[in-house]
C-alpha cells in the first residue's frame, strides 16, 4: 500500500530522515496517553513568522507538563531551518512536537527520561481565494472537551469529535460554547466585531492562547481598530457584525454563515466585514515585518 505521508525529511532524536521511515517505540508516552505537546510555526518566503512567540508558549506548555525544555531556542531555530531548507515550497508549515519519552506504563509521571523530540516541515495549505472572498460557514456546538484548553496537548480527541462535526455538515470549523459562552473553535481561535471593535473570550484554562491573539492585538492598534477580550455569551455571538477565526494556518478568515444563517446586519449580512478586511491587510504587512 503507498504511503499518503508527505515526502518530506523528518527530525527525530538527533537525526534527520525520510518522515515515512521514522520510527518510535511502542511505549512512548506521546502514544500511550497523548502526554506531551506540539507547536506549528507558519513559514512565508521560508521565513519563520513570529518565532519567539511561538518559543514562548512552547516553553509554557513544557513547563505545565513538567517536562524539561529539552533543548535552546537557537537549537530548535536551527532544526526548523534546516527542515524548511528540505522543502521546495517557499510558504510552509514546521510542525514541533515534544513528548515525556519511553516508559513502562504508569499513570504517574516517571522521573529522569528522555523526551522523544519530532519535528518535520510540509508545504502550507493556503486558503482559497473563494473562501476569502466569501468567507466560510461555521457550526456551534457544546464544548465537551476537558478542562485544560490553554495546554496545546497532542491529546486532541476532544478537538478531533468537535470538528467532525462541522466536516459531517460540509463547514469549516466548529465553534464552541461552554455553559453558553463562546470559548474556542475545534483548531482557531474565534472573534466577533460589534460596533467596529474586536472582541474576544478572556484569557482562561477553556481557551488555548493562540500566538494570534497578541498579534490581534497589535494590529488593531496599529491600524486603530477596537480590541478586548471579555466573556462573549451565545447571544453576542449571533448578533454579532462580524465573526473571525484566526489560526496559524487560516491567519484570519471571515465566517459568514454559523448553524446555516447569515452572519452580520443589512448589506453585510453573509459577507465578509469591514474590519476583517483591514486585519487581513495588516496580517499581510507583519508577515513581511515579522518573519526570522
Amino acid at each position: 500500500m503507498k504511503s499518503t505521508l508527505p515526502d518530506v525529511f523528518c527530525y527525530l532524536n538527533g537525526e534527520y530522515t525520510p518522515l515515512a521511515e521514522a520510527k518510535i517505540s511502542v511505549m512512548d508516552r506521546g502514544f500511550i496517553f497523548g502526554d506531551g505537546i506540539y507547536e506549528i510555526l507558519p513559514v512565508y518566503g521560508r521565513l519563520l513568522f513570529r518565532f519567539e512567540s511561538h518559543m514562548d508558549r512552547l516553553e509554557r506548555n513544557l513547563a505545565k507538563l513538567r517536562i524539561e525544555s529539552p533543548l535552546l531556542r537557537a537549537e530548535w531555530l536551527e532544526i526548523a531551518r534546516k527542515l524548511i531548507s528540505k522543502v521546495a515550497a517557499e510558504d510552509q508549515a514546521v510542525y514541533l512536537q515534544v513528548t515525556r519519552g519511553v516508559a513502562a506504563r504508569n499513570h504517574v509521571m516517571p522521573a529522569h527520561i528522555q523526551p522523544t523530540l519530532f519535528a518535520y516541515s510540509s508545504p502550507a495549505k493556503p486558503i482559497s481565494a473563494e473562501d476569502r472572498h466569501h468567507g466560510v460557514s461555521c457550526i456551534t456546538a457544546r464544548d465537551f472537551r476537558w478542562e485544560r484548553g490553554d495546554i496545546k496537548s497532542t491529546s486532541l480527541l476532544g478537538n478531533v469529535l468537535a470538528r467532525q462535526i462541522s466536516a459531517d455538515q460540509g463547514a469549516a470549523e466548529t465553534i464552541l460554547l461552554r455553559d453558553g459562552f463562546l470559548t474556542e473553535a475545534s483548531a482557531s481561535n474565534v472573534w466577533i466585531v460589534k460596533e467596529g471593535a474586536l472582541l474576544g473570550p478572556p484569557k482562561s484554562e477553556h481557551v488555548l492562547e493562540g500566538i494570534r491573539v497578541e498579534l490581534l492585538k497589535e494590529l488593531c492598534e496599529e491600524v486603530g481598530i477596537g480590541y478586548k477580550l471579555r466573556p462573549i455569551s451565545e447571544a453576542d455571538l449571533f448578533a454579532a457584525d462580524e465573526v473571525i477565526l484566526s489560526s496559524a494556518s487560516k491567519e484570519v478568515l471571515p465566517v459568514t454563515k454559523l448553524d446555516h444563517e447569515a452572519v452580520g446586519h443589512g448589506a453585510l449580512r453573509g459577507k465578509p466585514g469591514p474590519v476583517y478586511a483591514r486585519l487581513f491587510e495588516a496580517y499581510q504587512r507583519a508577515k513581511l515585518l515579522q518573519s526570522i
